[in-house]
């Protein structure tokens, strides 16, 4: 299986224009599977509520998921791009996984970051996999990396990649993404953007480094933090798969939920 994942600067309240930019990009690229940074058409760093509702979307009608839907027939691949969600009086910083046959599943951010809570309401999608050409997917959403019980949760589902759009400002992440791979015996990619965003309630700089980390926490393609970037890389489902770390250990067999009740 190829996935891979476009790293960019998206331009603040210009989806289309984004857009563009992305089907320019990414057209005949040879990948089953693309993941695009968190909000990926509408920029980040929203003035107030008022201002996102004049972004967001509802995916039912959504021009940008119809235009996403015909360019994945057209290139034979999967995308999982950060989308900005409208549906009726909600606003969620929303992921959506869009293949040849349309919009396959829409995650929503648990975990909300810093003053994306003054202007989108908390997540209320469950997680759970999405299976694709034989892969099984989790998405998350850039902070969600800070809770290890959601890469924890799709993986005992049989999440063999973590899709994980971000628009992340803290340096730490990556590094996190590694132990997440480690630790579930899982494919993770994020997909971070570039660029700087100044508005009205200050300024934001994005920190790049996207990258895709292998089920053994081996880097296999990182970007630096400046550069647009295009990055696909051949995995291995089989290796996520095996959950052996001795011959007398296997990483979800040896589990002690029993002993876990303070977790929840």
């Amino acid at each position: 299986m190829r996935i891979g994942y476009y790293q960019y600067c998206p331009e603040f309240g210009a989806p289309a224009q984004n857009l563009e930019k992305v089907q320019d990009t990414l057209a005949g690229v040879n990948a089953d599977l693309i993941v695009l940074p968190e909000l990926a058409f509408t920029g980040y760093f929203f003035e107030d509520r008022k201002e996102l509702k004049t972004l967001a979307e509802d995916v039912s009608d959504s021009q940008t998921v119809i235009r996403l839907s015909k360019f994945c027939r057209d290139n034979d691949f999967h995308l999982v791009v950060g989308f900005a969600e409208r549906q009726r009086d909600k606003l969620y910083n929303s992921a959506l996984v869009i293949g040849p046959s349309g919009l396959i599943h829409t995650y929503r951010k648990l975990h909300l970051f810093n003053t994306e809570k003054e202007y989108f309401d908390p997540g209320n999608t469950p997680l759970e996999i999405v299976k694709i050409r034989g892969a099984k997917l989790g998405v998350m959403i850039c902070f969600d990396w800070v809770f290890p019980e959601v890469a924890r949760v799709l993986a005992l589902q049989g999440a063999d990649v973590l899709c994980h759009p971000s628009n992340l400002v803290l340096k730490h992440c990556q590094k996190a993404m590694i132990t997440r791979s480690l630790e579930n015996s899982v494919y993770s990619v994020t997909a971070n953007r570039t660029g700087k965003e100044i508005r009205p309630r200050g300024e934001l700089s994005f920190t790049g480094n996207s990258q895709i980390v292998g089920p053994k926490g081996d880097i296999m393609a990182q970007s630096n933090s400046e550069e647009d970037q295009v990055v696909v890389q051949t995995i291995d489902l089989a290796i996520a798969r095996d959950k052996a770390i001795t011959e007398n250990n296997d990483l979800f067999g040896d589990r002690r939920p029993e002993f876990y009740n303070p977790l929840v």
